[in-house]
């Protein structure tokens, strides 16, 4: 007689084009990144960029952790934390009267802020911590000879060559690498799949970095395309969104705000300048279904 096989639970979710498989789980024994990888793969899986589990918490409201589709494990998600916050809130799981939702992360714990029309959400703004300039934090290991960074406005434009171009990249950690390039012309010219995974696994990224090309259109706006460690190119990415901003308004392109344009959508930011970086945009369900897990056999 064949067993049956166990099945897991997921839920499908994207935010501006990222998208994630929610599972709700309180086994962190199992082995994560090899789910992650096998559910990711949109070949012979659900397919996704991500692998997002909702986990109970001793500090927060929920605890988040995310692994790529890779089976790396990633510290901050932005569009993540969103699709998970929503989902928390139209399964029921957070109380019903919350405007705020705080969720355990890799990188801290995030408070969400919900925006509800006749009971939905329409809206999730999330905190994204404040953003960290120093060579530990983000981290990037600068060898000797290679450049003199001492302070913010030197990680702002340190450059490297890749393939015969020179990228200037402002450095920034947003919980996780980042690595933000301002170009002249629009972002759909430059030769992302060709550069992207050279610049992401460059070796002063001793934890690799996402890598985010980016073209200011004016003040209130810039078009963008990332591509992500442990993923590839991806449709939209939360924290590069707030590491543009963040880029962007100390080399003086922008004010406190702008919306970020990327193939999937658009994501707005917020920065003072000095505190937290506060991310909006989207976040939707696509379909649940069921996983069948022979981890539980």
């Amino acid at each position: 007689m064949v067993k049956d096989r166990a099945i897991m639970k997921f839920t499908k979710m994207q935010g501006a084009g990222n998208d994630f498989i929610l599972v709700e789980t309180h086994d962190m024994q199992r082995d994560w990144s090899q789910v992650a990888a096998a559910m990711c793969d949109r070949h012979y899986g659900i397919g996704a960029d991500g692998l997002l589990l909702l986990l109970p918490s001793d500090v927060a409201d929920f605890r988040m952790r995310i692994f790529n589709s890779d089976g790396s494990e990633a510290e901050a998600c932005g569009n993540g934390l969103r699709c998970l916050v929503k989902y928390s809130v139209d399964r029921g799981l957070a109380d019903s009267g919350a405007q705020e939702i705080l969720v355990e992360t890799v990188a801290g714990v995030r408070e969400a802020r919900i925006s509800k029309v006749v009971g939905e959400v329409t809206k999730v703004q999330t905190a994204m911590g404040k953003p960290e300039f120093e060579e530990k934090d983000i981290p990037v290991a600068i060898e000797e000879g290679e450049g003199n960074v001492v302070d913010i406005k030197s990680m702002m434009t340190y450059s490297i060559t890749i393939d015969g171009r020179e990228l200037q990249l402002s450095l920034v950690s947003m919980g996780n690498p980042h690595a933000v390039y301002f170009c002249q012309h629009p972002v759909s010219d430059f030769p992302l799949s060709q550069l992207g995974p050279k610049v992401a696994q460059h070796k002063i990224f001793p934890k690799g970095a996402n890598f985010e090309v980016a073209r200011v259109v004016n003040r209130q706006q810039i078009e963008a395309r990332v591509w992500e460690r442990g993923v590839g190119e991806t449709l939209a990415c939360g924290s590069g969104a707030c590491a543009i901003i963040v880029a962007a308004q100390l080399h003086g392109y922008i004010d406190n705000n702008a919306d970020i344009k990327l193939p999937g959508g658009i994501l707005e930011v917020e920065w003072d300048g000095s505190g937290e970086v506060f991310l909006s945009g989207p976040a939707e369900t696509v379909f649940s279904g069921e996983w069948p897990d022979g981890s539980l056999d």
